[in-house]
């Protein structure tokens, strides 16, 4: 065998204690959580963002990102409820490049795991501790969930991981939202197939032990586009995309239908500035149809500090993976949803 052994093997619990809420926090987050779980059961109509850096590549711009996400979601509350996508883990579609702080903590820095899983717990708890929002992360590592299960509020389940057998088991014995995205070809059967299994109660082996889930009723779909094999977007944010989506929801009986449209990735083309126009095309479809006005609750932007992207972190707060809308368009946007509802 070619595995190398780099590093101490990790003791959960003394690294729980890192990061740790106290009971005050605990009880903001239960609060939020609970907020969560009404909007995804339609409990509660306000619409729900995911909204935030493609990836949290550097702590105190993060959590400056967030001290004036918390301020603004001050302002919207009572029609929008955000989220913070506090990303710690970047899949690559040929395995290189950046991947995101559990890998480097410091991206000028050589890989270190142990010290990147020490960053992304001090992350999340500085965002809840400093600014009262609660995070989303995208569970790219199946084994890592209980390494920051009692901080993260929100799980997606990204293009590359959605068909996996693990993910979607895993998804089931979570007791949060997992947002499942549709993969990379844009295949929305692949997708419904990942929120079925993720809603239905599973066995299987899990961290060297046989486990019985319960089944996820919060796991929904994320609809982020596709492309073909030859390097074509095809969008699935238009009309006729949103009613294909619903109408496999109702054929399929599942829980809490919910939609998110993620308005980077394919659905943009990684046109950052396209975002602006595809929340918007999404809420005039919501004004024109009762159905996707039920179903289509929510979007998922990226958006930083800066606007757009580079390739080696020299300017603060402006990604270095996907491009992002910059925090003055953020704000543009965030409030005309908020006008429009």
């Amino acid at each position: 065998m070619s595995f190398k052994k780099v590093g101490q093997k990790i003791n959960v619990d003394e690294l729980k204690r890192l990061g740790k809420l106290n009971r005050e926090q605990i009880e903001v987050k239960a609060k939020r959580d609970k907020e969560l779980f009404d909007i995804i059961t339609g409990q509660d109509q306000r619409l729900l963002l995911i909204i935030g850096p493609c990836s949290s590549d550097n702590e105190e711009a993060v959590l400056e990102y967030a001290k004036r996400l918390s301020k603004l979601q001050t302002e919207v509350v009572d029609k929008i409820f955000m989220v913070m996508r506090v990303y710690t883990a970047k899949p690559r579609t040929n395995g290189d490049g950046y991947k995101g702080i559990i890998h480097q903590a410091d991206p000028n820095a050589k890989q270190n795991l142990i010290n990147g899983i020490k960053a992304v717990r001090e992350l999340h708890y500085k965002v809840i501790a400093e600014t009262g929002l609660t995070t989303a992360d995208e569970m790219l590592y199946v084994e890592n969930l209980n390494l920051v299960d009692d901080l993260v509020s929100y799980i997606a389940v990204g293009a590359r991981s959605v068909e996996n057998q693990v993910h979607r088991f895993v998804s089931s014995g979570i007791d949060t939202p997992v947002g499942m995205k549709n993969p990379t070809s844009g295949n929305l059967n692949v997708m419904f197939n990942a929120i079925h299994a993720a809603q239905k109660p599973q066995t299987f082996l899990y961290d060297h032990e046989e486990v019985h889930t319960t089944g996820n009723p919060l796991a929904h779909a994320i609809l982020r586009g596709g492309v073909d094999e030859f390097g074509i977007n095809h969008p699935n944010f238009y009309t006729e995309n949103l009613l294909s989506a619903i109408e496999s929801y109702k054929k399929l009986g599942l829980e809490y239908p919910f939609i998110l449209v993620d308005t980077n990735h394919d659905n943009s083309g990684k046109q950052y500035l396209e975002q602006i126009r595809i929340v918007r095309q999404t809420l005039l479809n919501r004004k024109w149809n009762e159905d996707i006005k039920n179903f289509v609750r929510g979007f998922m932007i990226e958006s930083y500090l800066e606007d757009g992207k580079q390739d080696e972190p020299v300017v603060f707060g402006k990604s270095i993976t996907d491009p992002c809308l910059g925090w003055e368009k953020s704000e543009e946007l965030v409030r005309e949803i908020a006008d429009s509802l």
